[in-house]
């Protein structure tokens, strides 16, 4: 699969969630990317680190048409992870598709610093179609886990002005969904045990 670029490009992934309101403002699809060599103390995903292992492999197609199946119940679609900007050919693929094809927003979470995308060919190009680009490496020091921002030090690089941080102040912290099978899955910024948190019910 190496050297595959457009809607065929493979993407390794964490979860996916097909309706969230805890990332992002409005109704939001949201993709987490498996794999993350930065490694910042006390992370709140550290099972999306590992670039190995039984993540499933879907193409950026195939998930782009995912959204953009849903795309008139939706704000728009999140990016986080694990390291999205690690899989960057994925990501610039998905975004590019929905740029084309739909009004929805993109917000991309990562942990490479604004200096570190933009000097960076494959990665300034992964958010050449996102409207807001959180970005920073996560300080537990300064954990915040509100507004989109797991610590105050990562910044808001806001790339059209469809969002500003007032739009984020009011996402909520944490959410809650009960799956057919009883399955809770916890997201958000102050979800327990992470960002992302899939479980069966009284599990945490």
């Amino acid at each position: 699969m190496a050297g595959v670029s457009g809607p065929g490009t493979p993407w390794r992934l964490h979860a996916v969630v097909p309706r969230s309101s805890a990332n992002g403002p409005g109704v939001r699809y949201v993709v987490w990317s498996q794999g993350c060599a930065l490694g910042c103390p006390g992370c709140f995903n550290p099972e999306t680190h590992s670039a190995a292992g039984s993540a499933p492999v879907r193409t950026a197609g195939e998930v782009a048409e995912e959204a953009l199946a849903d795309a008139a119940h939706l704000q728009g679609v999140t990016l986080t992870g694990g390291e999205p900007l690690e899989q960057p050919a994925a990501v610039a693929a998905f975004c590019a598709e929905l740029r084309a094809r739909s009004g929805l927003s993109v917000i991309v979470l990562t942990g490479f610093t604004r200096a570190e995308i933009e000097t960076d060919p494959a990665r300034s190009a992964a958010v050449a179609d996102a409207d807001l680009v959180i970005a920073g490496r996560y300080n537990a020091r300064l954990r915040l886990a509100r507004g989109l921002r797991g610590s105050s030090n990562k910044e808001y690089w806001t790339r059209t002005g469809r969002y500003t941080a007032d739009d984020l102040a009011d996402v909520p912290e944490m959410e809650i969904t009960v799956a057919d099978d009883a399955t809770l899955t916890f997201t958000g910024m102050a979800a327990p045990g992470g960002e992302f948190f899939g479980g069966h019910h009284g599990h945490r």
